[in-house]
């Protein structure tokens, strides 16, 4: 198949398209602005509908009503407009709706500046509005993978009837590279049934909501969407493994920054040190038992996560590792992206070498 040069975000909102997603609903922040300006071009020529909301609040919300409807959603926003969506998210959650919701994050905290970051993942993967919830997490390094998870995404959130959120930043939603148009694979979805899209007198209404008053009647569905969660831990878990085979060090990274950790690896190799690169890419659920394994070889030294933030997935690598074997992190805030050299210098001083 003949591989087609696509901008991120413009990749990302046809592949949405591609999926089925007939519906998008968002308000404009940099640097993702060329997915709701692709949607409002392109959308209603197969006979969807965008709209621009007049916030990122109404954008979420009018989410919930086309979720509710059975409909294939989407939103996208960056870091601080995700962060007001974040009370729809948990709603969305609690009425266990299918959506896709996509963060290509920017430098932060507060307003920030809109320079790429990984500043989101605590936002992200331990849900950043209130209760007991959890959103499926999906971070591409590459525009092919972009295109790729936005699509299996919206499989993945109809079959649990749970959003589902893909994690990039703004160097993955602005770069350009080539890609080829590939299928998801394929699923047996379950039919809506559940979906508030008129009865015409053949069935009982349907009820979409988030409210449950009784505590006991909201221990219940906490219970039903915790029995959830366990089978896409089960079941979703992705992550790739490339490198030496018996590493000194095990770099940990995901998105852009594991494409940076990839070349620091190369020349790590040129300084006499083994290293293998372990990248989640699904950051809900955590392959924590896969790199456990990892860091176990007797040949490791030392787990070395990177990061453009301050620290954040450094404690999911600790978890994972479990004190086997030291954790050492390297990160950068604000919209800084570390160089491999800088990387390099780091796990010389972990290890050693030339």
């Amino acid at each position: 198949m003949a591989k087609e040069l696509w901008k991120g975000n413009e990749a990302v909102a046809q592949a949405a398209i591609r999926a089925g997603c007939k519906y998008f609903f968002g308000y404009p922040i940099t640097p993702q602005n060329e997915i709701p300006e692709y949607f409002s071009k392109h959308l209603p020529l197969v006979g969807g509908c965008f709209i621009q909301a007049e916030s990122e609040i109404a954008a979420i919300n009018m989410v919930y009503g086309a979720a509710g409807s059975g409909a294939r959603v989407m939103t996208s926003s960056s870091s601080p407009g995700i962060s007001l969506k974040q009370e729809g998210i948990t709603y969305i959650a609690c009425a266990e709706l299918p959506a896709v919701i996509v963060n290509m994050m920017r430098g932060g905290p507060g307003l920030g500046n809109i320079a790429p970051s990984q500043a989101d993942y605590f936002q992200a993967t331990r849900g950043g509005g209130n209760g007991d919830y959890r959103t499926v997490v999906l971070a591409p390094a590459t525009i092919q993978e972009a295109a790729d998870l936005v699509q299996e995404a919206f499989d993945i959130a109809d079959y649990y009837r749970n959003p589902v959120v893909v994690l990039a930043d703004g160097m993955i939603g602005q770069m350009m590279e080539a890609i080829e148009w590939r299928d998801p694979k394929k699923r047996e979805l379950p039919q809506k049934t559940w979906a508030a899209n008129g009865t015409f007198d053949k069935r009982e209404h349907n009820i979409i909501n988030s409210l449950f008053i009784d505590a006991g009647d909201c221990t219940v569905q906490n219970k039903k969407l915790e029995e959830k969660y366990r089978a896409i831990t089960q079941n979703e878990i992705r992550y790739d493994l490339s490198g030496d085979e018996e590493p000194e060090v095990v770099l940990v990274a995901y998105g852009t920054t594991s494409r940076i950790a990839r070349a620091a690896c190369i020349q790590l190799k040129e300084k006499g040190i083994k290293a293998s690169l372990f990248r989640p890419i699904t950051l809900w659920p955590f392959p924590e038992k896969a790199l456990h394994d990892e860091a176990q070889k007797p040949s490791v030294k030392a787990v070395v996560t990177v990061e453009m933030s301050m620290g954040q997935m450094v404690d999911d690598v600790k978890i994972a590792v479990n004190g086997i074997k030291p954790v050492e992190f390297f990160g950068t805030g604000g919209g800084t992206i570390p160089t491999p050299q800088q990387i390099v210098q780091k796990i010389v001083t972990v290890v050693g070498g030339k």
